[in-house]
């Protein structure tokens, strides 16, 4: 009797094993990556992204690398939220936008994330490059026009090895890649 009940669990875990790989082990692999790289606050990120004129993968990419998706998060420096912004480049977007604010409001996600999308397609509307406009929203735009003038990086962002900070270096690294993973994975549904 044990025999013969020991010879039908091995075979339903045989049976359950077989389905799991022939149909589950995608939906799992697909789960778990979109775990990793999720869309949190799509309603904001699709809304202000759609504004102005940014792909939303984009700023995902951005967000996962600057907070992790994390809404209060305060850097070293004192950049605030999910983009991680300063006061004052906060300040300055909203005034560009005629928006009241208060710094406390970085915390908040749609203030937030319109507000560094905002920021982010200004810096792209100057440079027209992706790489380039990254490595300004990390490093300062004073930074990059010094680097674009002595030809340290060139205005199109390919030679983003050259990136003389360190840590900005692989900011930019990063987002491009996770901005990869999140077309591959977005895109092809």
């Amino acid at each position: 009797m044990v025999k013969k009940l020991l010879k039908i669990i091995v075979i339903l875990l045989i049976i359950c094993a077989i389905m799991y790989l022939v149909f589950g082990v995608f939906k799992v692999h697909e789960i778990i990556i979109k775990q990793i790289y999720p869309q949190k606050y799509s309603e904001y990120v699709e809304k202000y992204s759609k504004e102005y004129g940014v792909d939303p993968l984009l700023i995902y990419a951005m967000i996962k690398a600057e907070s992790n998706f994390k809404p209060d998060v305060v850097s070293k420096s004192d950049a605030v939220g999910l983009m991680q912004l300063m006061d004052t480049t906060a300040e300055d977007t909203a005034k560009k936008l005629g928006m009241e604010y208060e710094k406390d409001e970085l915390k908040d996600p749609e203030t937030n994330i319109k507000l560094g999308t905002k920021y982010f397609s200004t810096l792209y509307a100057t440079y027209k490059s992706v790489p380039i406009a990254l490595t300004a929203y990390n490093a300062g735009s004073g930074n990059v026009d010094k680097w674009l003038q002595d030809e340290t990086i060139s205005k199109d962002g390919s030679d983003i090895e050259n990136i003389p900070f360190r840590e900005t270096n692989n900011y930019v690294r990063k987002i491009l890649r996770d901005y990869e993973i999140y077309k591959r994975i977005y895109q092809e549904q």
